[in-house]
């Protein structure tokens, strides 16, 4: 199929128009069908693409005065959002000049920008952040949400369920991909009000709906990268937690095998004995390799590239916005939700905590918790 253009926000990130563009290129010299719309500095892009006109041959620039800074508040970048390169490249999927964005500027003003340009898909109250993590077993995790929603409720954590369905069967190619709510414990008891309504309705649309996912209950954050589980939902507070933990894990036991193997002679040869391995561990986790978390539940597709992401990494974003718009993403979560149907949404009567069943035991009066 002819792929939409993708527009690329050439100025976010830590080393903006350089990287950006250098990423683009790397994303077209793999995937010779892939178009773009370059926006920010014009002049800047220019200089960048006379080192890659392949690239040049397959884009368009759209100039922007102005840059969201890193920083910066969503509530102020937000009233620029017609003058940034951010606001502009997402602006550009609204009216369908551009197909997908990409930008590796800041989150927050980046996720307020796309929920006011694009909306959110009916039938979806909050969009949320999705990103593929590695596992020990052939496959990524989907997780999220990992930001985008301090707080979520019992509703949201099934439309964040069947989004991150929709997701991993397009990037992981599972028919029913394994859903577990991310908890403290497993047992069924375990976790807040909002989590264990959740499990009930997932539980139940799974059995009476036939939705296209497989909910297992929940899992522990020790056990996301375990593979067993395909898809992790939470809230964007806990997720976003999570996410960094695993991350600060990632770089120090990468940090630590550095130390070990340059603390001696002995260990340097240790280091050259076990490098294909040790090179191998570094691919897996090297974060480059895993770039490009979605803005899921909006009309249009939305990738965040990390800030930091070398070029690599940039390119690997381009390839999930392309990836996502080839399967048709919109048009499956769409699906899926029409599957699922407004009646499983609507809240069940809550169970009496036990404080309040002894408190209208005692003639008290009974209330829900």
């Amino acid at each position: 199929m002819t792929l939409p253009r993708i527009a690329v926000d050439a100025m976010g990130g830590d080393e903006g128009v350089r990287v950006m563009v250098e990423g683009a290129a790397l994303a077209r010299r793999r995937h010779s069908d892939f178009k773009f719309l370059l926006v920010g500095d014009s002049a800047r892009i220019e200089a960048a693409l006379e080192h890659h006109p392949n690239l040049r041959a397959a884009s368009e620039i759209l100039h922007a005065d102005d840059v969201v800074g890193g920083d910066e508040l969503p509530s102020k970048a937000i009233r620029r959002a017609k003058t940034t390169s951010m606001g502009l490249a997402v602006n550009a999927v609204k009216t369908g000049a551009a197909g997908a964005a990409v930008s590796a500027g800041n989150t927050g003003a980046l996720m307020a920008m796309s929920k006011l340009a694009l909306r959110t898909m009916p039938g979806i109250d909050r969009p949320a952040l999705a990103a593929i993590m590695p596992t020990l077993q052939a496959h990524d995790v989907v997780m999220l949400d990992l930001g985008a929603n301090t707080e979520a409720d019992a509703r949201n954590l099934v439309q964040f369920a069947v989004m991150g369905a929709a997701y991993s069967r397009i990037v992981n190619g599972f028919e029913k991909p394994v859903v577990r709510l991310l908890n403290i414990g497993t047992e069924e008891i375990k976790g807040t009000e909002e989590l264990r309504e959740a499990a009930a309705i997932l539980a139940e649309a799974t059995r009476a709906e036939g939705l296209a996912l497989t909910f297992d209950g929940f899992v522990e954050s020790d056990k996301i990268n375990r593979g067993e589980t395909h898809v992790v939902v939470t809230d964007g507070f806990s997720g976003n937690i999570a996410l960094k933990a695993i991350e600060g894990s990632a770089r120090f036991v990468t940090d630590l095998l550095r130390q070990a193997f340059t603390s001696s002679l002995r260990s340097k040869i240790g280091f050259l004995v076990s490098r294909p391995a040790t090179e191998l561990l570094k691919h897996h986790l090297d974060p480059n390799n895993h770039n490009g978390a979605v803005f899921l539940g909006l009309n249009g597709v939305v990738v965040k590239s990390h800030g930091s992401a070398t070029a690599k990494g940039v390119a690997n974003a381009v390839a999930v916005a392309a990836r996502l718009l080839e399967n048709k993403l919109t048009e499956r979560i769409a699906q899926d939700l029409a599957q699922l149907g407004e009646s499983a949404l609507r809240r069940p009567a809550r169970a009496p905590s036990a404080a309040a069943a002894r408190s209208g035991e005692s003639g008290a009066g009974g209330g829900a918790a």
